[in-house]
């Protein structure tokens, strides 16, 4: 299994990994993305981005990768990354199919991605994905799984996605909206001639968004490899959007909100791997010190009190504009 690569590393950040929403296409939903991106959002200015993100996060001892078919040319510009870098031959590579991009390389579109969880799209990602990342992909993921997902039922995909393991590729879901500990148990149900068919559970969780985390640890107890996205909530525990209470412990710690959000995360038994959503080296930079951040019982409690009822959580998200 390629995420035993993560086990054995010796960085102190090796279980932080680097994911590509961000900077993979013009617009996306993170607060502050103005700022961090400027006006000349060109392909090849992302892509300079990108790589100069992946050289950073590299250096910093980050050996996971996480790119999807939906984040516009970001599997585009980790291939040419791994093309130019033979000595990253570490690095373990994750994608996810199930949404196709729509935007044009817009940020205005009205549309920005669709979602499909059909047999006829994952075998045409799987290919797009194929001629991009060839061998060098370790996991590919469905996209957003929700309780009424047809991936949860389809024999014919579980076939497909059986035929991929066979092959090599640890085959996971990763998980979106307020009834993710429903979609994470209905997915551990799921099996192929007895056998479980998914080896990783990707969801997201953060200070204001903790609903999963039962389920996640029933995942995680089942031999799943858990991995957290949005430890961040989309820029709202970062910088200036962070709330007053996530503001005082950062002072108290003497670093930036992101890095005890992101520590309060890692502290969780269950997580494998926490994803840093970064647009910039700084940003970064800054959330690799969640690594060295302490929380004390105090300072736990009064981050615990942040937490927000799902369905408020995921509206707010749903309300976020793509920018």
């Amino acid at each position: 299994m390629p995420f035993a690569r993560l086990a054995t590393a010796t960085t102190p950040t090796c279980h932080i990994g680097l994911g590509l929403a961000a900077v993979g296409r013009p617009g996306y939903i993170n607060l502050g993305r103005d700022e961090d991106l400027g006006e000349d959002r060109s392909v090849e200015a992302l892509r300079t981005r990108t790589h100069d993100l992946l050289d950073a996060a590299y250096a910093q001892g980050v050996r996971y990768v996480d790119a999807a078919r939906s984040y516009g040319r970001s599997e585009e510009f980790l291939a040419d990354w791994l093309k130019a870098r033979p000595d990253a031959g570490d690095v373990v590579v994750g994608s996810k199919w199930g949404y196709t991009y729509t935007a044009g390389w817009s940020t205005d579109a009205e549309t920005h991605e669709v979602k499909d969880h059909s047999v006829r799209t994952y075998d045409r990602q799987r290919a797009e994905t194929a001629r991009l990342l060839g061998d060098r992909l370790d996991l590919y993921q469905i996209h957003s799984v929700t309780p009424d997902s047809p991936a949860l039922t389809d024999k014919e995909l579980h076939a497909r996605l059986a035929e991929a393991a066979a092959q090599g590729v640890t085959v996971g879901f990763s998980t979106s909206g307020p009834a993710q500990a429903d979609a994470i148990r209905a997915a551990l149900a799921v099996t192929v001639d007895g056998e479980p068919l998914f080896r990783t559970v990707q969801s997201t969780y953060n200070a204001l968004e903790t609903s999963a985390a039962p389920a996640l640890a029933e995942a995680h107890d089942a031999g799943l490899t858990v991995i957290v996205k949005e430890a961040m909530a989309n820029g709202r525990l970062a910088g200036p959007y962070a709330p007053e209470p996530l503001r005082t412990v950062a002072a108290e710690a003497g670093l930036g909100c992101d890095a005890v959000a992101l520590a309060l995360v890692l502290r969780t038994p269950w997580a494998g791997v926490v994803l840093s959503g970064a647009a910039t080296a700084a940003q970064l930079a800054s959330n690799l010190h969640a690594a060295v951040v302490d929380l004390d019982e105090d300072q736990l409690s009064r981050l615990a009190a942040l937490t927000e009822d799902p369905q408020t959580y995921w509206s707010h998200r749903a309300a976020l504009p793509w920018h």
